[in-house]
């Protein structure tokens, strides 16, 4: 599987021609999903990246169409896991809304997303159950952005991935590398108990056919840059203004209310109501 080269801020590459193989992936979604690398590896990415290294999380926010099915594609949604098991994953797995996220941890404006808008998005709406936050290593800068996507994992066979995470995106965290003596650290930091365990895990094949699965998911879609988002459907690319966001996610929170089955009222299953 080729992959893309990496560039300061982000990277880029063409969609591989190999089918993607992750299991998880119901059959009939694949007619839509060229479309998809189209739209998320091409238009969504003009669209939305940011308009220079030092406009991120300026003014210049990616548009986001009142109409709330605008640049939504239905085929998309079916990539939410919404296990409730998954321990990359924040929210109830009912919650109407999944943001789906494909990053990689050498990613300094992934790490901007991390700090910035992503505890907010969880305040605001994670923790009222509108929204659920899905993670997808997405490893393009190389060995030790494999190496520490698998530890992430690990992390999270403990219970302690966000802590990870956190630990990981913290502000100069990358610029230290991520050696194995630096992961062992940052576990350490996210307080994953056994170490042990971690270690054997981080470099076992599951961590390893995890990371796999991620990537082919996000390389089938045509992600071209991290981070990468589906938003029920709707591709976002680049570390956009909170604004960006927030818009996407109201108007997926209110297509699926529109979409939830009326139940009758009380007076409307009394006998003879209506007549």
């Amino acid at each position: 599987m080729s992959k893309p080269k990496p560039t300061s801020t982000s990277a880029s590459t063409s969609k591989p021609t190999s089918a993607p193989t992750s299991k998880s992936k119901p059959v009939v979604i694949v007619a839509g999903v060229a479309l998809a690398a189209v739209l998320l590896g091409v238009v969504s990415y003009t669209a939305t990246r940011p308009a220079s290294p030092g406009t991120v999380g300026s003014s210049a926010v990616a548009e986001v169409s009142a109409d709330p099915d605008a640049g939504v594609y239905a085929e998309l949604e079916a990539y939410a896991r919404r296990d409730a098991s998954d321990k990359l994953a924040v929210g109830r797995a009912d919650a109407p809304v999944v943001l789906i996220e494909y990053a990689d941890f050498k990613c300094g404006y992934c790490g901007k997303f991390a700090r910035d808008t992503e505890p907010v998005l969880v305040r605001k709406y994670v923790e009222n159950g509108t929204l659920r936050i899905e993670w997808r290593n997405f490893p393009i800068f190389g060995e030790e952005s494999e190496a520490v996507a698998r530890a992430s994992w690990a992390a999270g066979q403990q219970g302690r991935f966000w802590q990870f995470h956190r630990a990981a995106y913290a502000e100069g965290a990358k610029e230290k590398g991520f050696g194995k003596d630096r992961i062992a650290a940052l576990a350490k930091e996210a307080g994953v108990p056994d170490a042990a365990r971690f270690a054997k895990d981080s470099d076992g094949a599951a961590a390893r056919e995890a990371v796999r699965a991620d990537q082919e998911q996000g390389y089938s879609l045509g992600a071209t840059s991290t981070p990468s988002f589906l938003i029920n459907g709707r591709p976002i690319a680049g570390a956009q203004p909170l604004e960006t966001f927030t818009e996407a996610i109201e108007a997926a929170a209110r297509t699926a209310e529109a979409a939830e089955p009326t139940t009758p009222t009380d007076d409307a299953k009394k006998p003879g109501a209506g007549q």
